[in-house]
């Protein structure tokens, strides 16, 4: 009987130990397989390190053969030159003659070099002393021509105006001078007259100043003004004028600068001579400022007055 049930036990307890013993194989292969995939994939990066370093070594290889090439061909070259520099060096011998003859050239050389330097000298001097004379005439026509027909004074149509961006005092206004585009304009008029009345005005322009930056923006012209230290009145052109027009003075032809030279400062030498008369016209030297065929250019109220 108790052999019976010890058969028993151990005839049931058999498919147990064998399921535990396929589960310890199964965890085996799992692992080995592991390893293996491990392994693979070493082996792949490993292959691939070594197939970029046998790249690398296949364009260092050529890179190194470019070099040698350009080395031959550099020596090649230098050799060449190297052919006919010592032939030109063999070639002159047989032209000088002998050492004696080319030591006489070179004792040549410095012999006829002074007289071309004495030539230039005295070529050259009497060019000074020519242009020293033409220099003291035109001085002398620039001084003796310092008067309001240097100035080119235009009539023009202030377009727009507003507000300089970066200062208060300060308008910036397009004037059409008669030109293709219309001059950019930067005027110290704010706090003289109404931005209102800036607009689509009429105005005398000097176009002919150097331009020059105000703030950052660059005047190309100046609005011409009756100008007391109180009060400041632009000055109006002639009913009938036109954009472009000049301002001219009788007595005083001849035509004005394209740019006047701020060195020879003529604007500053004209400018004192310029004011109102009794009657508010424009004046320079007692000569109105005048559009042919149209009249003179006037203030509105000041009298007596400085203009600029």
């Amino acid at each position: 009987m108790f052999v019976a049930r010890s058969l028993f036990k151990m005839s049931s307890s058999n498919p147990l130990v064998r399921l535990e013993q396929r589960a310890a194989e199964a965890d085996q292969i799992i692992e080995y397989l592991k390893q293996q995939v491990q392994l693979l994939k070493e082996k792949a990066s490993i292959q691939a390190s070594v197939r970029e370093e046998k790249k690398l070594l296949v364009e260092n290889a050529k890179l190194k053969q470019d070099i040698e090439d350009l080395k031959k061909q550099l020596l090649d070259k230098e050799k060449k030159r190297g052919v006919e520099v010592s032939e030109k060096s063999h070639a002159t011998p047989p032209q000088s003659g002998g050492p004696a003859p080319c030591v006489t050239p070179a004792a040549a050389a410095p012999v006829q070099s002074p007289p071309p330097k004495d030539d230039s000298h005295n070529k050259k001097k009497p060019e000074k002393k020519e242009k020293k004379p033409q220099q003291m005439a035109t001085a002398g026509q620039d001084e003796a021509k310092v008067d309001v027909s240097r100035l080119d004074l235009r009539v023009g149509r202030i377009i727009t105006a507003e507000k300089h961006p970066d200062a208060d005092s300060l308008y910036v206004e397009q004037v059409d001078v008669g030109e293709a585009s219309p001059r950019t304009v930067v005027s110290g008029l704010v706090k003289h007259v109404p931005l209102d009345q800036m607009q689509n005005r009429m105005a005398i322009l000097l176009c002919n100043l150097k331009p020059a930056k105000m703030r950052g923006v660059t005047s190309q012209a100046m609005v011409m003004c009756a100008s007391s230290p109180d009060l400041v009145e632009i000055l109006d052109p002639p009913n009938g004028a036109v954009p472009g027009e000049r301002v001219t003075f009788q007595g005083f032809s001849g035509e004005p600068d394209k740019e006047l030279n701020p060195k020879k400062k003529v604007w500053e030498q004209i400018q004192p001579d310029l004011r109102t008369d009794g009657d508010c016209v424009a004046t320079y030297k007692g000569a109105p400022f005048e559009v042919v065929g149209k009249g003179a250019c006037r203030a509105q109220t000041m009298s007596n007055s400085g203009i600029k």
